[in-house]
């Protein structure tokens, strides 16, 4: 549907003081301001991109789960440092269920984005891909579910090629592998991480 105002030739539509008339397709919502920082896209970067050779050493540090969340001044979007899961962390046992781990360390009352290299299964192959995460759980202060809402889209453009996208506000619907097996190819998933699904 075409919303720039139609003109009859010969007609000129009527000029208002600092407005412009006759489209509505320049139109921009309202956004954050707030930036994306260059560790998160080098990290998203490292995620997407799988070698087919690497050493032992750079698969152990290969990432699983990473979280990115506000700056302490709510100007950019920053790596959580202290909330990722390697593959190391799981080939040496320290996690045994990589995405029981990861909804354990979303924060009960704050937002959160990640991101999840999510291992499934179909009726036909074996598949790793990327999914990424919005969380806004409901008893999160109203300003920062405001701020990272209003972010999302900076975000989305920055990590570009992700496939899948899961926001989630209940704990409950994260916390159902069934749920992402949904997400991730509807009734096809027959397994997540190794475990099986409806």
């Amino acid at each position: 549907m075409d919303f720039r105002a139609r003109q009859t030739p010969g007609l000129v539509a009527p000029k208002r003081k600092g407005r412009d008339t006759t489209s509505l397709v320049n139109f921009h919502p309202q956004t954050s301001g707030i930036e994306v920082t260059e560790e998160v896209i080098t990290v998203f970067n490292e995620m997407k991109v799988r070698k087919s050779s690497c050493s032992q050493e750079e698969m152990r540090k290969r990432k699983k789960a990473v979280f990115f969340r506000l700056s302490d001044d709510l100007s950019r979007i920053v790596l959580d440092p202290e909330n990722e899961i390697v593959l190391g962390d799981i080939l040496d046992g320290v996690v045994v269920n990589p995405f029981e781990t990861f909804t354990k360390m979303l924060p009960p009352t704050d937002c959160r984005y990640a991101l999840y290299d999510a291992k499934y299964e179909t009726k036909e192959t074996q598949r790793v891909e990327l999914f990424s995460n919005f969380r806004a759980p409901e008893n999160a202060p109203l300003k920062s579910k405001m701020l990272y809402a209003s972010s999302k889209d900076a975000i989305k453009r920055k990590l570009t090629g992700i496939k899948h996208e899961w926001q989630l506000n209940s704990l409950d619907d994260i916390l159902d592998l069934d749920n992402l097996a949904v997400k991730l190819g509807g009734n096809k998933v027959v397994s997540v991480e190794e475990i099986k699904v409806k």
